[in-house]
C-alpha cells in the first residue's frame, strides 16, 4: 500500500475530535520497562487506571505511548496481555492509543547495557529521565539499542509486525507512530533501514490507521532536513512535529507545515523553562486544529518535570550559556498528589476542550 492520499487523511482526521492528550507513563513507572514488565505491573496499572480518569476530567482524549521490545522479546506472551489491558484501561476513559514504534533517543552502548535487565528499575532523585546518565545528557558516542546487533534486527521487526497486525483495525489505536525522534542522540542515519523497514512492513499490513514520523530536529527549516527526517517526512500520512520552543517558533512551524496540505499534530511539547507554556501554545493549538501531546501527566519517578541533564552540563561548564528559568517546572502537569502544578493551565485546557468538542458536535 501507498501513503494514504491527502483526501483519504483528510476524511480521516476532520471524522473525529480535536485530537489532544499527552505522552503517557503512570508516575509510578521508573522508566518504560517498569511500564509494560510483569513485576509490579498489577499496581502501576492501578496508577494508570486512577491517572487517566484524571486525564480525560481534563478533557483529553488520547496518550502517546512507546511500548518496550525488550519486555516483548523477554516476556512475550505476558507483554501482549499487559499491552491489551492498557490500551482497553485507556478506552474504558474514552481514551485512544497513539503507539510510537521505535525510538532513537537512547544513551550510548556502555549505559544501554546496564538497563537492559528485568525486574526493580533503579532510579536517581532529581535527574530528568530518573537517571544521573539518560539519553538526556551530553555525549559524543551515538546512542545504542538492540536494533544494531543483526541477531535481534529481524526480532524488531516481527515486534513491529505482530504489534500493527493484532491492532490493525482496533479502532482504540488512534495513529501508529512508526518511528520517535530517528537520527537522535548522535545516531544520524545509522536507523535510517529499519525505518524504511518499518515503513515497508506496516504499509504491507495496510491498518485503519494513519502513520506518521515527527519532525523533530528542524521542524523551523523543513527545506534542509536531515536524510532520515526527511524520509519520515515524505512518508508520513499525517505531519507531526516536536517542539519545545516558544509560541512565535511554533507559529512560524506550523505555518511551514501547512504547505504539505495534510492534518498535523504536535507530539511532543511543553517546556515552561523555555516559554514554551500551557497559556500561550495549548490555544494556538485549539485555533489551528492542530492535535497535541505534551510530554508528561503527573511527576513521578521518571522526573520529567526536571531540565533535561544536558542542560546542565552546558549550565555548569558555562552559567552564561543558559537563559532557562530553573523555577519553573519543565514538563508534566500534575503533582505528586494529583493536585495541578498551576490550577490556571488545567482550568485553560478544560476550557478549550469543552470548546472543541462543542465545536465538532
Amino acid at each position: 500500500m501507498e501513503r494514504w492520499s491527502k483526501e483519504r487523511v483528510w476524511e480521516w482526521y476532520n471524522a473525529r475530535p480535536w485530537i489532544r492528550g499527552c505522552n503517557f507513563m503512570s508516575s509510578d513507572c521508573a522508566n518504560r520497562i517498569d511500564q509494560w514488565q510483569e513485576y509490579g505491573f498489577e499496581e502501576r496499572l492501578e496508577t494508570t487506571e486512577r491517572e487517566l480518569a484524571l486525564a480525560a476530567e481534563t478533557g483529553f482524549n488520547s496518550i502517546r505511548i512507546i511500548p518496550e521490545f525488550l519486555v516483548w522479546e523477554k516476556e512475550h506472551d505476558g507483554f501482549m496481555e499487559r499491552f491489551e489491558r492498557y490500551i482497553q484501561v485507556a478506552a474504558n476513559n474514552g481514551i485512544s492509543c497513539m503507539v510510537v514504534l521505535g525510538n532513537d533517543c537512547m544513551p550510548p552502548k556502555e549505559e544501554a547495557l546496564k538497563r537492559m535487565h528485568l525486574g526493580e528499575q533503579k532510579v536517581d532523585w532529581g535527574y530528568h529521565g530518573g537517571r544521573k546518565i539518560s539519553q538526556h545528557g551530553t555525549f559524543n558516542e551515538p546512542g545504542y539499542h538492540l536494533i544494531d546487533e543483526p541477531e535481534y534486527t529481524e526480532k524488531h521487526y516481527e515486534f513491529v509486525r505482530e504489534l500493527v497486525t493484532k491492532y490493525k483495525d482496533d479502532e482504540r489505536i488512534i495513529i501508529w507512530d512508526v518511528y520517535n525522534e530517528p537520527g537522535n542522540s548522535n545516531r544520524k542515519s545509522l536507523s535510517l533501514p529499519h525505518l524504511k523497514k518499518f515503513f515497508e512492513i506496516i504499509r504491507e499490513i495496510d491498518p485503519i490507521q494513519p502513520l506518521t514520523v515527527g519532525v523533530w530536529s528542524k521542524a523551523a527549516d523543513i527545506d534542509n532536513l536531515p536524510e532520515i527526517e526527511k524520509f519520515g517526512l515524505d512518508n508520513s500520512d499525517i505531519i507531526s512535529y516536536h517542539s519545545y520552543g516558544p509560541y512565535s517558533l511554533n507559529v512560524e512551524i506550523i505555518h511551514k507545515l501547512k504547505k504539505f496540505d495534510r492534518p498535523i499534530v504536535n507530539t511532543e511539547w511543553l517546556a515552561r523553562c523555555l516559554d514554551n507554556n500551557v497559556e500561550e501554545i495549548f490555544p494556538l493549538f485549539f485555533i489551528e486544529k492542530v492535535g497535541c501531546y505534551n510530554w508528561g501527566f503527573v511527576a513521578g519517578k521518571y522526573q520529567t518535570y526536571e531540565p533535561w541533564n544536558s542542560v546542565w552540563d552546558k549550565c555548569y561548564k558555562d552559567p552564561n550559556s543558559v537563559s532557562w528559568d530553573f523555577t519553573k517546572w519543565f514538563h508534566d502537569l500534575y503533582r505528586p498528589s494529583l493536585h495541578p502544578y498551576n490550577p490556571k493551565e488545567i482550568i485553560l485546557m478544560k476550557k478549550f476542550c469543552e470548546l472543541a468538542d462543542k465545536e465538532f458536535i
